[in-house]
């Protein structure tokens, strides 16, 4: 083979990399554009709805612009009770995440770092409540709950906010800490520590990522859950923020400029915290996938 049919040979395989990644590339934009799409048209719509009035959403333009924004909606949603229901939220939530970050962390170091007989089996057990769908549990819940008298209490939400939202936890906080290497415990050992400092001052601070992106998914699991508070709480001054809604509904009317402005006042401490701690779910994600 000349030099001449050589250059040839390599300008034509240059060629087709560049062809091959363009095309790749392209592929990989139209996907992302399209999740784009599809997960921030959905909040840009909600903010456009909560800026119509009554007469353009019922005239069927869910899709045009408002012709004079109605900022009188978001006056409409702050004083139907929204910072009391915002105030329950916040209590039920934290309360919540506390609990499952305590538990949970607790439970994966058992599991990940301890050896003994049923440690596998106790894992299952866990992962198996995964798949137990939070609907089913209604009425022996409902039948549970009564007989311990906490029915129409904050505690008898938690208690189910906190049992549906550990295995996830679990499974993401004992993965990570599987790869922590056994020695930094060995030298703890060495040094005096016993069980609870080593838990305390080593293996919790160095699980910092899972456990942010356990607070993350916990927050968003039960910012809005609506089915169990639903059923067990009655009480106006107890009601969560998902119940706001309710407020603008009545006989013989329904304000769905206030409903749209509540859904976005009631949306946005999940979307702020979650564009401000994204990176922390990624972090705790990968964080068990290599072993450190």
């Amino acid at each position: 083979m000349n030099t001449s049919t050589a250059v040839a040979l390599n300008k034509q395989v240059a060629a087709t990399g560049r062809k091959r990644f363009s095309v790749t590339k392209a592929i990989v934009f139209l996907v992302l554009g399209i999740l784009f799409v599809t997960q921030v048209y959905p909040l840009l719509w909600l903010l456009l709805y909560s800026l119509k009035s009554n007469e353009e959403i019922l005239s069927g333009s869910f899709f045009a612009l408002p012709h004079s924004p109605q900022w009188a909606n978001y006056s409409a949603a702050l004083e139907g009770n929204y910072f009391r229901y915002l105030l329950n939220s916040i209590f039920v939530t934290s309360v919540t995440m506390i609990a499952v970050i305590i538990l949970s962390s607790l439970c994966a170091y058992a599991i990940s770092r301890f050896r003994w007989r049923f440690g596998g089996a106790v894992m299952v057990v866990f992962l198996i409540g995964m798949m137990i769908p939070m609907q089913a549990t209604l009425l022996p819940l409902m039948i549970i709950f009564k007989n311990m008298h906490i029915l129409n209490t904050h505690l008898s939400i938690i208690l189910p906010y906190v049992a549906f939202s550990m295995p996830i936890a679990i499974f993401i906080l004992s993965g990570f800490m599987k790869t922590i290497p056994h020695e930094i415990e060995e030298s703890a050992v060495v040094d005096g520590a016993g069980i609870g400092r080593i838990f305390s001052s080593i293996i919790l601070p160095i699980s910092v990522p899972p456990v942010m992106t356990v607070c993350i998914l916990t927050f968003i699991n039960i910012w809005n859950e609506y089915i169990l508070a639903a059923t067990f709480i009655s009480s106006e001054k107890l009601k969560t923020l998902p119940f706001g809604v309710n407020s603008f509904v009545s006989q013989y009317s329904v304000n769905y400029g206030a409903i749209g402005a509540f859904l976005v006042l009631g949306a946005l401490p999940v979307i702020i915290i979650y564009f401000l701690l994204a990176d922390k779910i990624t972090q705790g994600m990968v964080a068990g996938a290599v072993k450190g």
